[in-house]
């Protein structure tokens, strides 16, 4: 279903990429025509982790060695002086998403022409060619860097085993592998990370043992909130599943952070709503956030998939189907249960969305306060929107929708917020602070 939808709205979202107008400035532009090229593209939401590191790294990057206020996160900062920044960014944009979505290429052509033309009404031709051609080089050489990045390891396919507890194919899964190297892309496993160390630098202790009273309260959760005939769960819990479901995390709290970066900043600098003092809005301060951002979801992802495949735990329909055996006297098996969504082709734990959500709003609350309050909205569910106060009550809302869709115990967001948490403070310490 999710796919024909997506299909069905792609001239929309052609439409809207042509007509809207620069709203912040080319960054935030550019990072839009990104989220949507990944919706069109059906990158996966693990694949995206990366793809969007890779593109926001390639504009921060370019951005910055013009200004040179930061580290760089992987090129040196010796852009030319004097080079358009809006320009460099658009380039760096363009080139990595060409690389990533090559199919799209007309509509990058045709949004880079627009980006180009509207810079070179308020800045000399010398600087915007200046400015593109750093932002080309930049792209080009963070796209060389990634390449060896671990994406092209070939492993054996992960088939699991069927011992208790331990993962195993599930019955019905949505697809069997969506990469060359098997169930669940265990190549993110030996992944070279952004920022953190190394994909284990926050990898957590085991899942609960099966004869834990934390197993069973676990277990009976996700079977009672998380079967397809649920008679506990309500109708706002099924409504945050599917929401929460409908996108990548990183489209979600992408569409959050551009929203947050228009109403957030002030103009006349007295301070947010929040009484943050805030930095003026800029094209090197966008690109920082939105760098920040992507860098640690990217790294929350791998810390993940690390963990993921260091316990190959069992999914909640293997359990529950199959538990009878598991040693605990407060569970109960039932060979007829099935969950609301058809459960992903990989480890259950941590939970995916958990660790990435946990990274994005780490740099989000950061950045804005946790007690701002927004909205989030799906351009795949149209019309549904959900509202928090804080940035904590929406990461609370992945972790329950992940239970609800009966694809993952409680523990496993549990653990996963906290993976994602750690590699969002690792980014603000160690990446992305001023020079001087």
């Amino acid at each position: 279903m999710r796919r024909v939808s997506v299909f069905l709205l792609i001239p929309l979202f052609l439409f809207i990429l042509f007509a809207e107008t620069a709203k912040a400035n080319e960054v935030t532009d550019w990072y839009e025509i990104m989220l949507r090229a990944s919706l069109v593209g059906g990158a996966t939401p693990l694949a995206m982790t990366r793809n969007s590191a890779i593109v926001q790294a390639s504009v921060f990057d370019a951005v910055n060695g013009i200004e040179r206020r930061y580290p760089p996160i992987h090129v040196p900062a010796t852009g030319p002086a004097g080079a358009s920044q809006r320009a460099a960014a658009v380039q760096a944009a363009y080139v990595a998403l060409v690389k990533l979505y090559p199919t799209q290429l007309t509509t990058f052509d045709a949004r880079r022409t627009i980006s180009l033309t509207s810079i070179s009404a308020s800045e000399s031709s010398v600087s915007v060619a200046a400015g593109i051609a750093w932002g080309d080089s930049v792209a080009n050489q963070i796209w060389d860097w990634r390449l060896t990045d671990g994406i092209g390891t070939t492993t054996p396919a992960w088939t699991g085993n069927t011992a208790i507890g331990q993962w195993r194919p599930t019955p019905n899964s949505p697809y069997a592998g969506t990469s060359a190297n098997g169930a669940g892309y265990p190549q993110f496993v030996f992944m070279v990370p952004w920022v953190m160390a190394s994909p284990s630098s926050f990898r957590p202790g085991p899942p609960p043992a099966l004869g834990s009273a934390l197993y069973a309260r676990d277990f009976n959760e996700v079977k009672s909130k998380g079967s397809f005939s649920s008679s506990t769960r309500t109708t706002d819990e099924t409504s945050a599943a599917y929401f929460w479901n409908s996108a990548t995390a990183s489209y979600l709290w992408g569409n959050v952070a551009i929203s947050l970066m228009e109403v957030g900043r002030d103009k006349d600098g007295e301070g947010d709503h929040n009484g943050k003092s805030q930095r003026p809005s800029s094209v090197l301060e966008n690109a920082r956030l939105l760098g920040q951002l992507s860098v640690a979801m990217a790294d929350a992802a791998i810390g993940c998939w690390d963990a993921k495949y260091t316990y190959n735990y069992w999914r909640p329909i293997t359990a529950i189907r199959e538990t009878g055996d598991d040693g605990n006297a407060a569970t109960t098996s039932d060979p007829a249960w099935s969950p609301l969504f058809a459960t992903p082709a990989h480890p259950e734990y941590p939970s995916g969305h958990s660790c990435v959500s946990g990274a994005a709003s780490t740099i989000l609350a950061n950045e804005f306060g946790d007690k701002t309050r927004f909205n989030m909205d799906s351009d795949v569910l149209p019309g549904v929107t959900r509202s928090f106060r804080s940035f904590s009550e929406a990461l609370e809302d992945v972790k329950d929708a992940r239970i609800f869709a009966g694809i993952h115990f409680r523990t496993a967001t549990d653990v996963g917020t906290s993976i994602g948490a750690s590699a969002g403070r690792a980014v603000l310490q160690n990446a992305f602070t001023p020079v001087h």
